[in-house]
């Protein structure tokens, strides 16, 4: 008796288990990878970008993609905080000056290189990788490249029966006729300006603002020469003042041209073009006997890099290299960071008539100019060029004559910590 109630008993149980088994109970569990990823943006960026990592997760079941996003400055403070602790997240958006910052000796980031493997690097240039080096480690590969930019109002400059501007000297000669209506030929923000005084400055003296180990070859001359040129082009009306610009005057026709990035084409110019106004990316600006492109510089919008602490150097390479070049993701981001460097990622935007606007044209002006320079993230830092504008503004408000403005300014220079080759 007892051997027959152990034995139903045994049947049962293999009963129940097989029962189990078929619902999904009893399931073999495959062996799952988590890594963090990290960018900066708006809603849509978010939403598409999640979107991506869903795709990327379906095609490889075995990774599981933690994300963390923010606006830029939240990113940016955050940023600050995982780097200095140890804590960034295993794939993540960088913006090029933190290269420098966190990764001088180019230890702050992993090498991809050790992981070209997975990371298929044959789809950018030797050009293009250089730009993530650091003490010739490849840290990062950018995504996107960007450049001061100089957009014409071909409307407008019609309207006074004038040319595409090439030379500087062109512009004052168009601020004589467009002032009488209050029409600037080319505006910009303080930046934008600083940069396009930097590219007249190099073109007059054959020399470049900074050294190679990001020291100042200029000299007080040098600096003297821009700020007297700002007030040039301020009090003749070529300009106005940087701090007076604002954006809505691209809309309304007050600026003729803007001085502004690649990545700022639709950003500046949606309405302009929606009214079916002839917007251009025009050549960079020069002086007579120069080549266009001498005295600007490039850099890439932002890259992707991968942690030095990562766990999982493989799974994150194989993320990096599905954002990189991969249709799906190409075809999700479009061009919302950019014009992707990316061979792949380009041939498949070509290939579905997605490469053409305003943006492409401004990024083709760049990559086609042999002159142009790789950028120095210095020349971006905010105290150097805020300190510039206000010793500009010591000369235009007369309380300084342009000597004792060029001795302030290089004082603060020190203070602030630049050398001075």
């Amino acid at each position: 008796m007892k051997r027959k109630l152990l034995a139903l008993l045994t049947a049962a149980t293999i009963l129940f288990l097989s029962s189990c088994s078929d619902k999904g109970v009893v399931v073999e569990q495959k062996a799952q990878t988590q890594i963090t990823l990290s960018w900066w943006g708006n809603d849509t960026r978010n939403e598409y970008t999640l979107e991506a990592v869903k795709k990327f997760e379906e095609l490889h079941p075995d990774i599981k993609v933690k994300c963390s996003y923010s606006e830029w400055s939240g990113y940016e403070a955050r940023n600050q905080v995982r780097m200095i602790s140890g804590t960034e997240t295993d794939v993540m958006q960088i913006n090029v000056g933190w290269l420098s910052q966190y990764s001088a000796d180019g230890k702050g980031y992993y090498d991809i290189e050790l992981l070209s493997d997975t990371v298929d690097l044959t789809n950018f240039s030797d050009e293009m990788i250089s730009y993530g080096r650091r003490s010739g480690v490849l840290n990062a590969i950018p995504i996107a490249m960007n450049a001061e930019t100089i957009y014409i109002n071909c409307s407008i400059y019609d309207k006074y029966g004038l040319s595409v501007p090439k030379t500087w000297d062109d512009l004052f000669s168009a601020a004589k006729v467009m002032k009488k209506d209050g029409v600037y030929p080319l505006a910009g923000a303080a930046k934008s300006i600083w940069l396009y005084l930097i590219a007249y400055a190099e073109q007059v003296t054959g020399k470049k603002i900074l050294t190679d180990d990001s020291k100042l070859s200029f000299n007080s001359d040098d600096f003297k020469l821009m700020i007297e040129f700002y007030n040039k082009l301020v009090k003749e009306s070529v300009i106005p003042k940087v701090e007076d610009f604002q954006r809505l005057n691209i809309d309304n026709g007050t600026y003729a041209g803007v001085v502004a990035w690649v990545s700022d084409a639709m950003n500046y110019f949606e309405e302009p073009l929606k009214k079916g106004q002839n917007i251009i990316a025009a050549d960079y600006t020069t002086i007579s006997g120069k080549q266009s492109g001498e005295g600007w510089y490039a850099k890439p919008a932002t890259l992707y890099a991968i942690s030095k602490n990562t766990q999982h150097p493989k799974e994150a390479a194989v993320l990096l290299d599905f954002m990189l070049n991969s249709s799906q993701w190409t075809e999700l981001q479009g061009l919302d960071k950019g014009i992707p460097v990316s061979k792949a990622a380009r041939s498949y935007l070509d290939s579905n008539n997605k490469l053409s606007g305003l943006q492409y044209e401004a990024s083709l002006v760049m990559e086609n100019n042999s002159k142009i320079s790789q950028m120095d993230s210095l020349v971006e830092d905010s105290k150097m060029y805020n300190s510039f504008i206000d010793a500009c503004n010591l000369l235009l408000f007369g309380k300084n004559t342009a000597d004792e403005a060029v001795a302030e300014l290089c004082k603060n220079y020190k203070n602030a910590g630049y050398k001075f080759a």
